[in-house]
């Protein structure tokens, strides 16, 4: 993280939601299922995501990771 503890630059678009939810939709059919849940949109996350955001200069220059940061979110929201 930076001097201020931010870890991303910027997040993702409220365009990047939509394509998450495109991405766990079109899995969703591949798999034989009729919804949407939250297992499918976690599986996909980092796929869609990674591209979406930008580290700061210091998370990189530690080595972190785009994956990472969305492995962090993704582990921190409950799948009933």
């Amino acid at each position: 993280p930076g001097p201020d503890g931010r870890v991303l630059e910027y997040g993702a678009s409220p365009r990047a939601t939509l394509a998450l939810y495109q991405a766990a939709r079109a899995l969703a059919w591949l798999r034989g299922r009729d919804h949407v849940a939250p297992d499918l949109l976690q599986e996909v996350a980092a796929d869609v995501l990674r591209h979406r955001i930008a580290l700061t200069y210091e998370s990189q220059a530690a080595g972190r990771h785009p994956d990472a940061v969305v492995a962090q979110v993704v582990a921190g929201v409950p799948v009933p």
